[in-house]
């Protein structure tokens, strides 16, 4: 019995070269895929919000406003809010980049993705470069675990001078009132685990004017250019 465990781990050695091919191939296709499609808006939220939700129109509308200012979009290239990304992109005749991943439940990829730029990722760490790398703003709808972990993964590469400063974009006051009042408040005010100026990273709006003009006056004297 003492040996079962040994005989696991040498096993996965074992197969620790192969996964590095793997991985290094995922980054390979992305990248070339990627390297010119010019500029794009990375747009995130939930699988869970389908069509007639307020939430998958707005996604569509804030999309098709990127494309007519010259932006492509990326998304997660699955159901709900990422389809509506996908979907604004190609009704405007945009680049409609969808970067699909394998899991258990709810993702497969949506139908307005653009066949030359679908992308199928194993890996989640893979995916997030190229999010990251290729979008000049994140915008970020209602969403759940996975929405919250690319919002923390960008403005902590933001924090930390990984990446350029980009615009990080949260819509909808409703749904993320509680979390930047719980950041206000027990991260800056009570704990002081962040700093003033980090609450500037972050903007809030409704408004699909608002989302398009945050971008455009932060690039009104900048290039554009990916982010590492």
């Amino acid at each position: 019995m003492t040996q079962k465990p040994m005989r696991t781990w040498a096993e996965a050695q074992a197969k620790s070269s192969w996964t590095m091919f793997r991985i290094m191939s995922e980054f390979v296709e992305g990248f070339d895929t990627l390297e010119n499609i010019g500029p794009c808006i990375s747009i995130y939220g939930s699988a869970r919000l389908h069509e007639g939700n307020e939430h998958y129109q707005k996604a569509v509308e804030i999309a098709e406003a990127f494309v007519d200012e010259g932006y492509g979009i990326i998304t997660g290239g699955g159901p709900g809010i990422m389809e509506a990304g996908n979907r604004g992109a190609r009704n405007k005749q945009g680049k409609s980049v969808g970067l699909n991943i394998d899991l258990p439940f709810e993702q497969y990829s949506n139908p307005y993705i653009d066949h030359d730029k679908e992308i199928n990722f194993n890996y989640f760490f893979a995916r997030k470069v190229m999010f990251v790398k290729f979008a000049q703003a994140f915008v970020l709808m209602p969403g759940g675990f996975g929405t919250l972990d690319e919002l923390f993964e960008s403005i902590t590469l933001i924090q930390t001078q990984k990446i350029e400063q980009v615009p990080v974009i949260l819509v909808g006051t409703k749904f993320w009132g509680g979390l930047l009042d719980w950041i206000k408040t027990t991260l800056l005010e009570d704990n002081k685990t962040i700093s003033p100026k980090d609450l500037d990273l972050i903007h809030v709006t409704d408004s699909v004017e608002e989302v398009v003009k945050i971008v455009s006056d932060h690039y009104d004297n900048k290039g554009l250019k990916p982010n590492f």
